[in-house]
Formats: structure tokens, C-alpha cells, sequence
């Protein structure tokens, strides 16, 4: 048995590798890889190969697979979902490398701006520029000799740490996304304190009035209003709140908000949250253009979990609704309100929908 568990282990590995090779072959040439059988049967059929060979060596290929596959699953159930889960992952990683290459082609050539294209080419951009900055370390170690082994030991055991939400089960997305929720969580009550302790620096009463208000809603519990926020808009241009009046600890805690780094000099701090709460603005516009109701169920949750709200436990009725709240506000925003997007993350989320009035 323990013979046969080191085969099984060795030969996924070396699978596992072997794609991993593609991986970055396909990087380097910029070329779409076959990354399912499918693709694979649509070469063998397209090349010099006589039809009714091509047929066979497709059928046996497959026969074979299925037999791999049902002996893990029936053997190695454990395994077998790693198995699975990294393929499926590298299956996705290939398509999504596939459409961002296709969307840069397009921006490039074709003269189309970024904040011009469609909500889901938008968001792919997004999301697949961190995703290959997150990857990217565990490819550098995997170059030497044998140290695929290694990598291979740290994608088992650190899968959070080094891999993409791709090569994640279902389990561990959810897990995951609680994770890292309850670490911005965490500066969610900073973040309204110093708010409470700006209001004196306010020099108009009406809008210290209103700002106080607001700040002792949140800090009660409750759910504010979208006009409530409004109201005090004005005040995330200048001073006390505005992005270039920001003071460092406050942009530090800023930062895990929108899933970043708060280990930076305060200059560059600025700018990273300026030029994301800016392209945040630009995706709800997109959204906003697209219309909520043509998202999916799983879109619908990873559109509140970007903004700020932790929605693994939600319904998809109460996305929808936070959704739409969210962009009545967002949408009239300008690039140069972006401190107001980024503290109504806080605002808008902390009790939701626990505090909610509806």
C-alpha cells in the first residue's frame, strides 16, 4: 500500500508539473495552451493524422484518464480532490489568460480605453493582474532543479498563502473569504473612530452636525442611509477627509479595506488607495451600465465582497438590494471623491444587515 501511495503521488506530480511547465511556456509565447481533452481531440483531428487513428489514440487517452481518475476517487478520495481542484484551476487560469490577453489586444490595437469596456472585461483585468502577482513567487521557486517538490508541498499545505481562488475547492473559498474578511473587519471601528474624532475640525456646524450623526449611527449599530451619507459628501474632497488630507495611521488602516498592504511610506500609501478606490469607481460605473440583474448569484457575492461587505452568509436577495445601494451612491461620485467610495466601504458594510432598517 505505501508503495502504491508513493506511485499514485509521484505520478501526479509529475502531471502536475508538466503543466505547471506549460504554464510558463505559454506565458513566454503568448499562445493559447490545450488545457482540456476536448482541445486535444480538436488537434489531433485538425493535424496530417489519418481520422480513424486519431479517433483511436483519442478514445484510449480518455479511456485511460477515466480509469485514473475513477481509481483515485475510489482509492484516494483526499487526493482525488486535490487532483481535481488543481486541474480545474489551471484549466480556469489558462482561460482567464486566454480572455485578459484578448482584452489587452484590445485596448492596445483597437484604441479602446480602460474605463470604457464592459463590466466583466473590467473586472477580469482586475482580478487577473493579482492573481499572477500572487503566483508569481511560487514559479520563481519552482525554476531550480527538483524544486517542483517543494512546490508542491507548500501548494498542499499553504493553499490560502500561495495559490488563486481557482485551485480552491468550494469549502475553502468560503473559508478563505471569511479569512480575510475578518482581518479588514478588524479596522472597520478604527476607521469610524477617527471620523468622530475629525468632527471638531469641521469648520461648517450644519455638516459637523450631520457628520456626527452619521458617525453615531454607525457606531450604534445601525445601518445608515444613503442620503445620509450623501449629506456630508462634500467633506471627502478637502479637508478632513479628502484623499491628499488623509493622515498616515488613517491610511494605513485604510488600506486592509481594500485587501492592501499598509507596510508602504505614507506618499505611496496615497497613491495606491487613490488609484484604487478610483478604478473601483469605474467598475461600479460599468456595472451600473451593465445592470445588476444580468450578474449571476456567485458575481452578485463577489461584487459586495470587493466593496467591502462579507457576503458568504447573505442571500442573494440582500446582495442585490446592498448591490443597489451601493451604486445609487457610487455612481454620481467623481474620480475626485474617491475617499468618500472608500470610507462608505466601512460606512455601508460594518452593520449590514444586522443593523439594517429594512
Amino acid at each position: 500500500m505505501a508503495l502504491s501511495r508513493a506511485r499514485i503521488g509521484g505520478d501526479l506530480l509529475l502531471r502536475l508539473l508538466a503543466t505547471q511547465r506549460l504554464l510558463r511556456i505559454t506565458a513566454r509565447l503568448k499562445t493559447p495552451v490545450i488545457s482540456s481533452f476536448h482541445e486535444t481531440q480538436k488537434c489531433f483531428l485538425s493535424s496530417k493524422t489519418k481520422p480513424g487513428i486519431a479517433r483511436t489514440i483519442i478514445t484510449k487517452l480518455k479511456s485511460a484518464n477515466q480509469r485514473y481518475e475513477r481509481f483515485l476517487e475510489g482509492n484516494f478520495p483526499r487526493f482525488y480532490i486535490l487532483y481535481t481542484t488543481f486541474f480545474r484551476g489551471f484549466q480556469l487560469l489558462f482561460r482567464d489568460a486566454r480572455e485578459f490577453q484578448r482584452i489587452q489586444v484590445k485596448l492596445t490595437k483597437q484604441g479602446v480605453h480602460r474605463d470604457q469596456l464592459p463590466y466583466r472585461e473590467m473586472e477580469l483585468l482586475r482580478q487577473f493582474r493579482r492573481d499572477i502577482i500572487k503566483v508569481a513567487p511560487l514559479v520563481l521557486i519552482s525554476i531550480p532543479p527538483f524544486a517542483n517538490y517543494f512546490v508542491f508541498v507548500l501548494m498542499y499545505f499553504f493553499p490560502r498563502q500561495v495559490l488563486i481562488r481557482h485551485f480552491w475547492t468550494p469549502k475553502q473559498q468560503t473559508e478563505f473569504a471569511n479569512i480575510y474578511h475578518s482581518r479588514r473587519a478588524q479596522v472597520y471601528p478604527l476607521i469610524v473612530n477617527k471620523l468622530v474624532s475629525s468632527v471638531p475640525a469641521i469648520t461648517n456646524s450644519r455638516l459637523q452636525t450631520q457628520m456626527l450623526h452619521l458617525c453615531t449611527k454607525v457606531q450604534g449599530g445601525m445601518h445608515p442611509s444613503v442620503e445620509e451619507i450623501q449629506l456630508v459628501r462634500q467633506l471627502f474632497t478637502g479637508p478632513p477627509f479628502g484623499m491628499k488630507r488623509l493622515e498616515a495611521e488613517h491610511m494605513r488602516n485604510l488600506s486592509p479595506v481594500l485587501m492592501l498592504t499598509s507596510m508602504l511610506p505614507a506618499m505611496l500609501l496615497q497613491r495606491r488607495l487613490a488609484r484604487h478606490s478610483i478604478e473601483l469607481l469605474q467598475l461600479d460605473r460599468a456595472l451600473w451600465a451593465l445592470g445588476l440583474h444580468q450578474l449571476t448569484d456567485q458575481e452578485l457575492r463577489n461584487a459586495c465582497y470587493l466593496r467591502g461587505l462579507n457576503a458568504t452568509c447573505l442571500n442573494t436577495n440582500d446582495c442585490r438590494e446592498w448591490l443597489h445601494h451601493w451604486l445609487q451612491l457610487t455612481v454620481t461620485l467623481k474620480d475626485s471623491e474617491a475617499s468618500l467610495l472608500l470610507h462608505s466601504m466601512v460606512l455601508l458594510s460594518v452593520n449590514y444587515p444586522e443593523g439594517s432598517l429594512h
